[in-house]
């Protein structure tokens, strides 16, 4: 409760509108992505925008980090300790995409923001790690946005993966077309998928 207090009080302080409403997924596990990504302030917006709208989100990180003595920080933060050291002599390393899906087995409410862009520098190629870890978890995709020109967020749109992973990041492209980031000169769409003619 302390912890959304301040989050409305610090984004209304810096003038932000969050969208109140929520889409139902954003109640049981999902994957919330985060663009676009173009400054470090994204970071303790979008954390406090969550917090408003009491979607508790985690992210993943080395599991060395999650020792002391800053352990606690990054726990407290909503940080996951991510170690992908197999688990008998012999066998393969198990990829991102495996270790974090198989964060939800047994989980009921277990949302991970990821950044689809990974940097803050422009990019015309977005990593999709994001989108098979929800097909893997067959948890939904949440879009989250944050429009500095406007100065409002939320959480918009949900995709579900269908496999075609062609025509759903299309989809994905539609939806942040028109949403500027604090230095807009450092956003691109991902060229690979993006398709003007199929945005309404």
């Amino acid at each position: 409760m302390i912890k959304k207090i301040v989050s409305q009080l610090y984004l209304k302080l810096a003038g932000w509108k969050i969208h109140p409403s929520i889409p139902q997924e954003a109640q049981g596990n999902c994957v919330l992505i985060a663009a676009p990504h173009t400054t470090n302030w994204d970071y303790p917006i979008t954390m406090a925008a969550m917090a408003e709208l009491g979607v508790p989100i985690k992210y993943t990180i080395k599991d060395d980090y999650m020792r002391p003595p800053f352990g606690w920080f990054f726990k407290m933060m909503g940080g996951i300790g991510i170690n992908r050291k197999p688990k008998k002599e012999g066998e393969e390393r198990p990829s991102m995409v495996d270790v974090i899906a198989n964060l939800f087995e047994g989980q009921e409410r277990l949302c991970i923001i990821m950044e689809p862009e990974g940097t803050r520098s422009k990019v015309v190629k977005w990593k999709t790690g994001f989108y098979y870890v929800a097909l893997k978890a067959k948890v939904p995709i949440l879009l989250g946005w944050l429009d500095y020109a406007k100065k409002e967020g939320g959480i918009g749109k949900v995709i579900h993966p269908s496999g075609d992973i062609a025509k759903d990041m299309a989809e994905i492209m539609c939806f942040y077309k028109d949403i500027l980031g604090k230095n807009p000169e450092l956003f691109a769409l991902d060229e690979t998928y993006y398709q003007p003619n199929r945005c309404s």
